[in-house]
């Protein structure tokens, strides 16, 4: 069974620093690219980046140069670090794989920043 479970999220003033993470179970995880996004009240779900099996990664243009997406693969587990974070960055955070065309989701961690 595929489960993916984040933790590390809070409260954190403007400008502070977070670091999800999110640990994966049930499938060969070296071969599976990993996704963040996150939902604010009210909107949409939003895509945040990824990084890929071979540790490639990408970010939404939003996200870029603030956001940093790794792995342990040993840990089984993909982090997403977050710096100089802004109020709007409040939101719940999901992790996020598709192997084989099946979407796996986390249950979220909610990130809230203060002004």
């Amino acid at each position: 069974q595929v489960q993916l479970v984040e933790s590390g999220g809070g409260l954190v003033q403007a400008g502070g620093s977070l670091r999800l993470s999110c640990a994966v179970s049930g499938l060969s995880f070296t071969d599976t690219g990993i996704d963040w996004y996150r939902q604010a009240p009210g909107k949409q779900r939003e895509w945040v980046g990824i990084i890929t099996e071979s540790g490639h990664t990408n970010y939404a243009a939003s996200m870029k140069g603030r956001f940093a997406i790794s792995r342990d693969n040993a840990r089984n587990t993909v982090y997403l670090q977050m710096n100089d974070l802004k109020p709007e960055d409040t939101a719940i955070y999901f992790c996020h794989t598709s192997p084989f065309s099946r979407d796996y989701w986390g249950q979220g961690t909610q990130v809230t920043v203060s002004s």
